[in-house]
Formats: C-alpha cells, structure tokens, sequence
C-alpha cells in the first residue's frame, strides 16, 4: 500500500485557484508551484528506471548492439539502419528532466531538502551523467543546467568529476542527517546508499582503467576501503520495483500489444555451450510445442530472413523480464562483485580474483532465482566457466555480458571496455561489418548548440555509431 501512495504522491496535482488576472489565466494548473523534495526523489528513480530499462535506449538499440535480444521484424535498429533522431530520449530526458529535476533537490535550502536529500540526488545526478558519457562520448557536465549553450566536457573530465561528486555524495549521507521519504528503492535506508555510491566510484575507476590505470587505482582504493563498504548482497542491488499498469515495467508494457522481439541466437548458443542454468530464465520456450528447445533470434537480418526464422519457433525473452512487477536493475552485487575481482586482477586492491569472480557468478545465479548448491558448484567447475588468471578479460568479460542479460546500456559499455565476449555483426548490417561502438549525438544539439556539438565532434572524432570513445582504448 505504501508502495502504490508514493506513485499516487508521484503525480499529484497542485490545485490553483482562480481568478481573472492574465497571470492567473496563464498558470499551467498541472504544475507545482513549491516543488517537494520526496516527490522530486520519487519522480527521478521513476523516470530513472524507465529510461534505463526502456525501448529506445535499452531493448531497441543497446540490447541490440551486445546482441542480448534481437528484432524478428522491423529489423532497422538491429542492422544499425538508424539515424541521428534515434538516440534523442536518453539525452533529453537526461538533461531535461532528469538533472533538472536532481539540481533543483540539490539546491534546496536545508529547510526543504536535509543533506540526505542532496546525498542522494547528487548520487542520481553523478549516475544520469554516466549513462550518458559511456553512450555518447563528451557531453555538457559544467555547464549542463547552468547555460542554454552549454560547452562540451571531454570524458576525461567528466569521469573524474563524477568521482570528485561521488565523493561529495558520500560526505553528505549519514544516518544521522534526517528522514528521506518518497525513496522507492531504499526505502529511506542510508546505509544502501552509501555502498552504492562506493560502487558507483568502483565502476568508474574501471571504465578509466585503460587510459588513466594510476588514478583508476586510487579510486578503486577510495571506494574499498570507505568505511560504508560496497553492495554486499543481493539485498543491496539497486533496482526499481515495477508495479501493476499503468506504472509497469517497460517491456511488459510493450510485449503487451507488439511481438517485435526474440532472445538472441548469440546468447541462447553461449548458453547452451555453457550448460548455463540461467537459460530457463532468459528465454521462453517456442510457442510451437513441436520445437522443444530454445531458439534464439539472429542479430542484423533482413526483415524478410527474420520474419522467415518463424514467429512460433523462436523463443521471447523469459516472463522474469517481462511480467508488469519486473524490477528495473540498475546496479547489482554481481556486478560490483566482478568488479572487485577484476580490480583485484590489475593489482588495484589485494583479495581472490578467482574467488570474487566465483562469487560473482553465484550471486547472478541467485539473483535470478537458482539456489541449489549443486547446480551452482556443477557450473563453476566446468572448464569453459573456470577463472583464467592469463586472460581476465575474457573470463570477466563473458560472463559479465551474461549477468548483464537486460541491462543493455552498462552491457554495452562493459563489452566495449573488455572486448568479450567476441561479437560479430549480422548479415545485412550497414557499418560494413562493424558494431556500433556509441550513440548518436540528437540532431537537435547541431541546430540549437552547433558551435559546441562541432567542437566536441573536432575533438572527439567524427559523430558516427563507429567512432571509438575515450575509455574504450583498443
């Protein structure tokens, strides 16, 4: 119950009285005049969630992109046949909504936001930007919200600005700083918070650690040894639970009225090479009973090739993902868990590299619903699941991909960083046989901010789906 009231607070209404005055009559009756610090919280994680876990930045394009759905009609998206107005929510809903939303909680006198408000705010705030470096390359941070023409900060400025915020957040969570309402994900619980910024700071010291590996190190160092620590159980996981419509999760709501997509062939073959019991999970069994087994949708074909793989005889992505409850994650323990192992793997911090990445695996396992030990200890030990000290990245890098099943966005970033596992674009693609390795910046910014877009293109490199970004150094 209090779960629906915080989305029923979500959309209230400030009522306005009426008068004859012009100023009265140009009012927007929807809009709140005293904005709140909760329903502002509310609204971000909301909206936050959906725009991570949506179409057009999730299971239309990165999704795609790392091969973990695929399109069995409409195919334009999967063969990369897109354009500069295709990548326009995650940048406008970032910036418009999103960051303007979180600065004005951030800049709220201490009478309407306590420092636990601003902690966490500036916790959302340093994770929109993320999202939307690790998509596009430079983007506005310094001047995002504070001109209409902002400049362009190149990614090297953003990520260490954000760890400089992260470490800001962090200084202003405490548990004794005041009560935080309208927090649908943590439920007010402080202590969450901090381990999440902590594992926020560990991702970004990783997204650098190929260019920048001194300073990576100290911020791995930094966010380890804080003394709130980092996830350290599923219960920690960062993730919007959904509810029933109209406040769904995003896929439910789509596969309610289209039938566009398939689980891809890519995965559903790792995971069968792997005996991997996750498979159930991912993936539906075909509609046509005849089939009996799970058949994957190939990646980048014609409509015609796709439409010809047959509708009954492929498999849908599994009802975990597409029931209106299914939580939106956005950071999990086996994430930060692979991280460790891998920060541990580049001499960053001292533990068990093997043993994280053991772990890591476990707690994917367990987040999607497989306990049993045997099961577990029987895929751990299979040689083609084994840790291998010689090639971390290709350890790491396959089965983060596969942890990350429906998390296109940090998939996508995480692929491109480690290079696993090995993907291949489909036949009838257009980048000439390449994968996407970014987004398009939204053709708005070349007309509403053209001196600032074409410097950030003369230094970054042509604004093309193929052009490498900083972090993802070859």
């Amino acid at each position: 119950m209090l779960k629906k009231l915080s989305y029923i607070t979500l959309f209230a209404l400030t009522l306005v009285s009426c008068s004859d005055t012009l100023d009265d009559v140009n009012k927007n009756p929807n809009a709140t005049e005293t904005p709140l610090a909760p329903y502002l919280l509310t609204g971000s994680l909301k909206q936050g969630a959906d725009l991570y876990w949506g179409a057009d930045n999730n299971f239309n394009s990165s999704l795609l992109f790392v091969q973990h759905w695929a399109k069995i009609q409409y195919t334009e998206p999967d063969r990369y046949d897109v354009s500069n107005t295709t990548f326009t929510s995650l940048w406008n809903t970032g910036y418009a909504t999103l960051i303007t939303d979180l600065n004005t909680i951030i800049n709220f006198p201490a009478a309407q936001a306590n420092s636990n408000y601003k902690g966490i705010a500036l916790t959302l705030r340093s994770w929109t930007f993320l999202l939307l470096t690790d998509a596009y390359g430079s983007i506005p941070y310094k001047e995002a919200g504070k001109k209409v023409t902002p400049s362009y900060d190149p990614q090297w400025d953003v990520y260490t600005g954000l760890l400089d915020d992260l470490k800001n957040a962090q200084s202003l969570l405490s548990t004794s700083n005041g009560a935080v309402t309208g927090d649908l994900v943590y439920k007010g619980d402080i202590t969450k918070w901090k381990k999440f910024v902590n594992s926020l700071r560990l991702r970004i010291a990783l997204r650098i650690s190929d260019q920048e590996p001194a300073l990576a190190k100290q911020a791995a160092i930094d966010a380890t040894t804080d003394a709130a620590g980092v996830l350290g159980s599923n219960s920690d996981t960062f993730k919007f639970t959904y509810i029933s419509s109209p406040q769904q999760n995003p896929a439910s709501a789509w596969f309610e009225t289209r039938d566009d997509f398939r689980i891809s062939k890519t995965m559903v073959d790792k995971l069968y090479e792997l005996a991997d019991p996750r498979l159930p999970v991912f993936a539906q069994l075909p509609s046509d009973a005849s089939v009996g087994k799970y058949v994957g949708g190939g990646n980048g074909l014609s409509t015609s090739a796709a439409n010809d793989q047959g509708f009954a005889k492929t498999s849908k992505p599994g009802t975990y993902f597409l029931t209106s409850s299914s939580p939106a994650v956005i950071a999990s323990y086996s994430e930060t868990l692979f991280n460790l192992s891998e920060a541990v793997a580049r001499g960053y911090i001292a533990g068990d590299a093997e043993q994280l990445y053991k772990n890591a695996i476990t707690a994917s396992l367990n987040q999607f619903g497989i306990t049993d030990a045997t099961v577990i200890a029987n895929y751990l030990n299979q040689p083609t699941v084994k840790y291998d000290a010689t090639n971390y990245a290709k350890s790491i890098g396959t089965q983060k991909w596969i942890a990350f099943f429906g998390q296109g966005l940090d998939a996508f970033a995480e692929w491109r960083r480690l290079d696993y596992p090995v993907l291949k674009a489909g036949p009838a693609t257009v980048l000439d046989g390449k994968l996407p390795l970014r987004f398009f910046y939204p053709g708005t910014e070349q007309s509403l901010n053209g001196d600032n877009y074409n410097a950030a293109v003369a230094g970054q490199g042509k604004d093309l789906l193929t052009s490498r970004l900083w972090f993802d150094k070859k």
